[in-house]
């Protein structure tokens, strides 16, 4: 028996944890260290790369071990990357004979097609074993001739982290990886029940890794050649290092201080450091040691960061009966401090923003609770302040989680679509507006989508999505000028501009190019200079940006 394994990454998404291209979920790394810690040889592929040659999964039938790692547990949209389904899932189980097969991840919860819908505990069939609790430490456990079940201490899971570091070299997207690190698991308000919907307090209570484990993980992936890292596996950075068992944990603004010096030390050549999750109610309750907190991640991150805000709703009345994190007028306060901190622009963008994220069929909605969660964006953009983007998502409750049972889904489906669609179009675009002005330039896009229209992203947490009115080849990476907006997207042009060699669709594109200049300058290119373009096309706002 060849001692080969095959990790298959059906990728994850969960409230504190995103393992969809670009990024590669800790999972899949700590798996690997396990397998090499017991001798195995790791090839690893995805769920993107068996849609596209089926034929494939022959290969696998030659290894000792399967393992798959899946699971959604708060559906979004992806761009570079589909998770996954219960049926692709049951049908490579059925189809693999030889290894014996693995499912592991929070695939193990349940499972839902998309949101607005209860997630089922239904098994794939053809797998012979799934892990319960930590994935990794399950995996060691039945390698070991145990159960296949386990809860990882962060001792073994620094081990693994660094054993498993170089399987991100065979990931499709290498070296544009996204690594999720992880900071900690487990939610400081499971004391008091938790968010009704989330999955984070199955995992108990909080634990927080240390700094000298995160850099030394992040030596090892930084000597793999990776470049891109986000301080994502975690419900609240600002509660890292925390102690005492409070609902809401007084931030260590020191030891978040160090865990961005250990980072950058371990990867001094890294060029994405970003963030995910940030708890506004954290950030009212404990102003001063909260701004503190954030100015250290200011002084360490990258800019064009985003600090996820889970509001959910802005209904007092359905905050309580969720038991959710902060009223209305913690969130806009939240809101104002991490503008105050990190509204202002390095490299041309925001360092960073905050982000909104929107529960919808919580328990104790009504029509009027989307009046007020319109409300509340009106006041927002009433105010001048920005926010990087708002994410509206349908309610997927899993069993055991008291949205299980106590939800509202179905009933408000027509206010739900409603407010939906107001914030796509009354509330993005002028915010896209504010936070990237045309003129704007955008470093190191990396195109995803090539057609007529293009589309690709910078690498980062929550990256704007670009769109270009011109075929770029996918994979090619450009600076990009922002000369427009959609409602969740900007229009931009490859930088430098070059005006002799744009094709005609993207020159009318430029601002100050109307339908009556453009056939003029196209009669006239090649222009020499500047002053020879300006002599055609008068004066316009994007001249520095201009090579001819």
């Amino acid at each position: 028996m060849t001692s080969d394994a095959v990790i298959l990454d059906g990728y994850v998404d969960e409230p504190a944890c995103l393992g969809v291209p670009p990024y590669i979920s800790p999972y899949i790394r700590y798996c690997a260290g396990v397998l090499a810690e017991r001798g195995y040889t790791v090839r690893y592929t995805t769920i993107d790369a068996v849609r596209k040659e089926p034929l494939a999964l022959r290969t696998f039938s030659d290894a000792a071990l399967l393992l798959v790692i899946a699971g959604v547990t708060v559906p979004g949209k992806y761009l570079a990357g589909t998770p996954a389904t219960l049926t692709e899932l049951s049908q490579i189980g059925v189809q693999i004979r030889g290894p014996k097969k693995v499912l592991g991840g929070p695939i193990g919860f349940g499972y839902a097609a998309e949101g607005g819908r209860k997630a089922v505990r239904a098994a794939a069939a053809g797998f012979d074993h799934l892990l319960q609790g930590s994935p990794s430490a399950a995996l060691d456990s039945l390698l070991g001739g145990g159960e296949p079940a386990g809860q990882a201490d962060y001792t073994a899971i620094d081990r693994w982290s660094v054993l498993g570091a170089g399987v991100v070299q065979q990931h499709p997207f290498f070296p544009r990886v996204m690594i999720e690190l992880e900071t900690a698991q487990g939610c400081s308000r499971a004391v008091t029940g938790g968010c009704s919907f989330c999955t984070e307090p199955f995992y108990g209570p909080p634990r927080y890794r240390s700094a000298a484990g995160v850099a030394a993980e992040v030596g090892a992936l930084s000597a793999a050649g990776a470049r891109h890292f986000r301080l994502g596996r975690q419900p609240d950075l600002l509660a890292y290092g925390s102690t005492g068992g409070a609902e809401f944990a007084r931030p260590r603004p020191e030891r978040i201080e160090a865990l961005f010096t250990g980072i950058r030390a371990a990867a001094p050549d890294l060029l994405t450091l970003h963030i995910d999750n940030v708890n506004p109610g954290t950030i009212v309750h404990y102003e001063e040691e909260s701004r503190a907190a954030l100015a250290a991640i200011v002084a360490g991150h990258t800019p064009g960061d985003v600090a996820a805000f889970g509001m959910e709703t802005a209904d007092p009345a359905v905050i309580r009966a969720n038991n959710l994190k902060a009223l209305p007028d913690d969130v806009f306060r939240a809101i104002e401090i991490v503008n105050e901190i990190g509204g202002g622009r390095r490299n041309g963008v925001p360092d960073l923003l905050p982000g909104l994220n929107f529960v919808c069929g919580l328990a104790g909605e009504t029509a009027q609770t989307y009046d007020k969660n319109r409300a509340f964006l009106e006041r927002v953009l009433a105010s001048g302040l920005m926010v990087r983007r708002v994410n509206i998502r349908q309610l997927m409750p899993f069993a055991s989680t008291r949205a299980y049972d106590e939800n509202t889904l179905g009933q408000q489906d027509a206010a739900f679509r409603a407010f939906k669609e107001w914030t796509r179009t009354k509330f993005d675009l002028p915010m896209l507006q504010r936070v990237f002005p045309a003129g704007t330039v955008l470093r190191d896009v990396g195109i995803e989508v090539s057609g007529r229209t293009s589309f690709g992203r910078q690498m980062g947490s929550y990256p704007i999505l670009v769109g270009f009115p011109l075929a770029l080849p996918t994979g090619a990476v450009t600076d990009a000028v922002v000369v427009g907006w959609g409602m969740r997207s900007i229009t931009a042009l490859p930088a430098p501009i070059e005006i002799n060699t744009l094709p005609h669709a993207a020159i009318g594109h430029i601002p100050g190019i109307g339908k009556k200049i453009l056939p003029k300058v196209l009669a006239k290119r090649p222009f020499a200079d500047l002053a020879a373009f300006r002599r055609v096309a008068g004066e316009a706002p994007l001249d520095d940006y201009f090579s001819f």
